[in-house]
Parts: structure tokens; sequence; C-alpha cells
């Protein structure tokens, strides 16, 4: 049997074969008989044993032949795995290594056995690895980090580490896995690249420029010396486009790049915004005369010809400057302020370079503000219209009265209009503000009448007003409002100064005014031109003769002869006339006696709320010396 193969079915059916036999033999009376049979069952059984005892050993054959061929298996596996296996010591001695962890480090296996595997990790990364390799020993669970590899002259490879720590009867063990990741990093790097560089001059962009900025603020204010910021645009660049294409601009852009670089130093920032503007950091300055060195440097590298189509081309830069802490503002602000002097140099013609007016912008800023607070006391209503009313002095009858702003600040009180009205004039605010005084002064109007009470009102309008494209359709919807309100009691007064700059559509406007039945009078008639075609094209009604001429004609011939010429001018062009600023009965007189019997001033009543408007006429009386004439 010894030599044959048999399985376990086999040797059971044997044993099962042998003991039947033996049953089915009586049992004898002789006992040399019973003691062979005893022999025989013995022999049996001893044969069966022996094949069980041959089919083990095959069995333990077979597995061995099996358990051989799992670990070639596993070796290979182990050894052509991409990723890098390594046994290490716990002082970082690599035991083990597979062919991938060989190819990793560029060294034969048999070369790396008992060497530290820190040796080949970069100076930049060691103390991460150490570290990590620290905590695996300790016990840690499976923790990761990242290193470099510097292998000669090549490029580095950034290999991605996994440890898990194991106890051995050699002492504590590190299982290090290691995985390349040169690939996945250049990746990052390259993103990272995008997100930070401008892709045509790969000068940092806007977003890297603010944090380089924000760290020069830092610098500075550690080193106790000065930061400029210098915002840049070239003059006359979109012609290169528009002649050449964007490619050759491009190439211009580019070229731009490299001599900005070279104007300044390797610590400082030169950024590409966008377009052909730029912007420089330039740190670590003494003082203002360094800064200027810097900014002709720049002017001048930048004014030397640029070869398009093999053709010189010859460009400029405008440049705004301001620095930072006598600019005491955050990085936005800086690069706000830089770009306002940026076209303050520009408008001056350009080739040049211009400093941050920081007392400008501190009047910029607060007319911005004072303009912010305007729009709100207007939608919170503490805007109001105060009457000054206009008399006949000869005889001693009211004809009207003038509407003025007063701002009921909460908390300065009661403002006049020069302290807010001129900057609310110069914005777009004046639109709105003057719509407010049109509707107000229509709606005290119909207030009025009902009391039985028909005052015309005259009210100023700004020059942006006037002028908006649908001022005749606002006063139209306006005057449909306030139905009882006539037309014709309102007047519209324009200064003599915004008539004149534009005269034709102003002409026209004020026809189409004075077809809704609108009248129209010149404010401070007189301190303007005082042309007589001027007087002829214009079909207004009135002419106010300013305060300033009224108040000296008593004691200055040269404005008396104003006056009078005022006066005279509206007798010949059949306008009718009133005076501004009378303050005492003797102006009135004067005035009377030229000629001029209307007029308005402290000398007949201060500007009072509409409330007090009733009152005030019925009990107000001309003085004798004005009716007597």
């Amino acid at each position: 049997m010894i030599g044959n193969k048999f399985n376990l079915v086999d040797a059971v059916k044997l044993r099962g074969q042998a003991e039947q036999q033996l049953q089915n033999q009586a049992t004898p009376a002789d006992p040399v008989t019973a003691r062979t049979m005893e022999t025989r069952q013995l022999v049996h059984e001893l044969q069966i044993y022996q094949v069980e005892l041959e089919l083990q050993n095959q069995t333990l054959l077979e597995t061995s032949v099996e358990l051989e061929q799992s670990l070639e298996r596993y070796a290979d596996l182990y050894d052509f795995a991409p990723t890098g296996y390594f046994l290490l010591t716990a002082n970082g001695t690599i035991r083990e290594v597979n062919l991938a962890g060989a190819d990793l480090l560029g060294k034969e296996r048999s070369c790396l056995m008992d060497r530290q595997f820190s040796l080949f990790i970069s100076t930049e990364t060691r103390s991460v690895f150490n570290a990590f390799l620290d905590t695996v020993l300790a016990g840690a669970s499976k923790i990761r980090c990242e290193v470099t590899l510097t292998l000669g002259a090549a490029p580095p490879l950034h290999l991605y580490l996994e440890g898990v720590g194991k106890d051995t009867a050699a002492g504590r063990q590190c299982r290090l896995a290691a995985t390349n990741v040169t690939e996945r990093k250049r990746a990052e790097d390259r993103i990272q690249h995008l997100a930070y560089y401008d892709a045509l001059t790969q000068l940092p962009n806007r977003v890297l420029l603010t944090d380089r900025l924000q760290q020069a603020i830092a610098q500075t204010g550690r080193d106790q010396k000065r930061l400029a910021v210098c915002y840049l645009d070239l003059d006359g660049f979109k012609a290169i486009n528009d002649t050449w294409g964007h490619a050759y601009g491009d190439r211009v852009l580019v070229e731009v790049g490299h001599r900005l670089k070279s104007c300044v130093r390797t610590n400082d920032t030169v950024a590409r915004l966008g377009g052909d503007e730029f912007v420089l950091l330039l740190g670590n300055l003494a003082g203002i005369e360094e800064c200027e060195q810097a900014m002709d440097r720049v002017i001048s590298a930048l004014h030397l010809p640029f070869t398009v189509f093999d053709q010189p081309i010859r460009l400029s830069s405008s440049l705004g400057v301001t620095l930072y802490p006598d600019d005491d503002s955050d990085p936005d602000t800086l690069l706000r302020h830089t770009d306002q002097a940026m076209y303050t140099a520009k408008q001056a013609g350009g080739n040049r370079y211009c400093w941050f007016d920081a007392d400008y912008d501190r009047r910029a800023r607060h007319h911005r503000e004072t303009l912010q607070r305007i729009q709100t006391g207007l939608t919170a209503g503490e805007l109001r219209l105060y009457y000054q009313p206009k008399v006949d002095m000869r005889h001693g009858t009211i004809i009207g009265v003038e509407a003025l702003i007063r701002w009921q600040h909460p908390s300065e009180g009661l403002l006049l209009p020069a302290q807010f009205m001129p900057a609310v004039e110069t914005s777009n605010l004046a639109i709105v503000v003057g719509r407010w005084v049109m509707k107000e002064a229509l709606r005290q109007m119909s207030v009025w009448i009902a009391l039985g009470l028909h005052l015309p009102v005259s009210i100023n309008i700004s020059s942006r007003h006037l002028q908006q494209p649908d001022f005749v359709a606002q006063l139209r919807t306006a005057l449909a409002v306030y139905p009882d309100a006539p037309p014709d009691g309102l007047e519209l007064e324009i200064l003599e100064t915004v008539a004149l700059d534009e005269l034709a559509a102003i002409s026209t406007l004020i026809e189409d005014c004075r077809q809704l039945g609108v009248r129209f009078a010149l404010d401070d008639f007189g301190t303007g031109y005082s042309s007589l075609t001027y007087l002829k094209n214009l079909a207004v009604q009135v002419l106010k003769i300013d305060q300033s001429f009224v108040r000296d004609m008593l004691v200055d011939i040269e404005a008396r002869a104003i006056v009078e010429g005022v006066i005279g001018l509206s007798v010949a062009f059949h306008r009718q006339v009133i005076a501004e600023g009378v303050e005492t009965d003797a102006d009135g007189s004067l005035l009377i006696q030229l000629g001029c019997d209307h007029a308005q001033g402290y000398g007949i009543a201060h500007p009072m709320p509409p409330a007090q408007i009733p009152a005030w006429i019925a009990g107000w009386t001309a003085p004798q010396v004005w009716t007597d004439q």
C-alpha cells in the first residue's frame, strides 16, 4: 500500500470491509483457533492504521506544497506592488523593502538594508519624517505624512507615507507604505500657480497682490519704514490692440512686466491686475526721495520703444502713488487711493506720476457721508420748506412767497441751505431734492388755497435738475397731483449763469414749461454776463436783482449803477423786476425811486414755516415812507 495513492474515503471503506469479515466468522471454541483469529484481526487493524498514516502524510505534503505556492504568490504581489513597502527598526533602519520601495529610493534592494531611511529624506522635510516615525513607534494607530526625497540632481520626489507600529521579538518596528505623489503635487502646484499668478505675464495677480500687500503692511510696522503702493496704467495701449491685434498687444504686456521687474528690487512686488494695469509694492523705503527715484526709473523704462512688426512703438505710463503709513489705510483703500491718483496723472497728460492727496480724499469722504446723511434725512422727513414773503412796497401788498429749503437736523438743529445744499447740488441727489421741493411747494399752495389764501410760490431749480430729459414730464405729473394749485402760481427760479451755459436747450425747456402755465424768473441777475441776446432769447417773466448789489447801492456808486441798469433792462425787455436783500426802509425807498416796486429781504420778513404765513400777512403793513412815494 505504501507508494500507492489513497484518499481518506478508500481507507474508511477498506477498514469497514475488514471489520465485516471478522464479524462474519463464528468465534471457534478451540483456543488456538481463537488466538489465530485475534492475530488476523490485529493484522487487519494494523493495515488500516498504516493506510491512514500514509494518507495523513500525503495530506501534509500537499498542504505544504500549496502553502509554498501561496507564499510565492504573496512574494510576487509584495515585490511587484506599485506601493513601496518598508520594515523599519526602532532607530529608522531599513530591514525589509520591496522592489517598488527600492525603485522609489533609487537603489538596489541589497544596498538599502541596514541604512537609515531618513538619509533619503530632504532636509526641508526630515524633521517632519522624524516626528512621524517617533509617533508610530510610540504606539499610535496608523498615521500619515508627506515628505520630499532628494535624489542627486533629479527633480525631488514627493512621497505620501502611511505607518503603523508592530511589536516583534526584536522590539518595536514600523511598517511603512510609501506612494509617489509627485504628479499630484505638480498638479496642485500648477493649480496654485493659476490661482495666484497672471496667466499671460506670470506676475502675481490681484489675489496674491492682496496677500503680499497685507504682509508688506505688517513688515513696515515692524521695520518702522515706508511702503510705496503704485498703480500704473499704460497711456494709449488700446491703439496697439486695435491696430495690430491682441496677440501683439499681449507681447507688449509681457515685455512691460519684464521691464517693471528690472526696475525694482528682489523683495518688491510687481503684479498685474488685468488689461494694461499693474501695481508695484516698494517696501523698506527710507523716505519719499527713494520712492520718487523708483518712479522715475519706471517711467523711463516704459518710455523706451517697443518693437511691433519690426516697428518701434513708444508708450508712456501714468502712475498713482501713496505711502504707508502716511496714508494709514487698509489694503483695498490703498489700492483705491492709488487708482484715484493714477487718473489724476492721466488727466494731466500722462507720462508722469501723481501722489495721492489725503486731504482731498478726506474732503471727498466727508462729502459722500454728508450726501448719505441728507438722503436719510429726506427719507425720514427732516427737510422743510420755509417761505419768505415778496411784497409790492409802493402799494403795501403781498405778491407771493419764495420757498427756501431748511434741514431740521435731529442733533444740530435747523440748518440753512448754505450748510448742506452745496454738497447736494454737485450730485444726483439734487434731482431727488428738487422733485421733493416742487411737490411740497404745490402741496402747500393747495393747503393755503383751501384756507382762502392765494399765494404764488417761487422755487429754486438747480442746473442738474433742470437739465434732466424728463423735467417737463415730471413737472406735468406734479401739477396733475395737485390740481387745486394753479400752474401760473408756480414760478421756477433759475440762475443766470445756468441758463447761459445751455442757452438753446434752456430756452426750449422754458417754452415747454410755459405751455403748462408755469412762470420763470432769472435769479441773481447781474452776477453773470447779462447779455442782451441772452435776455432776448429767454422767455422769462421776472428778473431778480442780486442782494449783493441791493445791500451796497446806498454806499457804492457802481452797485447802484448795476441796480439801475437791471431795472432799465427789465423795462426795455418788458420784464418784471424784483430786488432781493432789502434790509432797511432806505433800501426800499431807493428801489422805489429807481423804478423797482417789488422786493423781499430781512427788512420785510425772515423766511418762516408755512403755518406762520397767514398770521404774518394779516399783521404786516408797509412802512409809510414806501407807500407815500
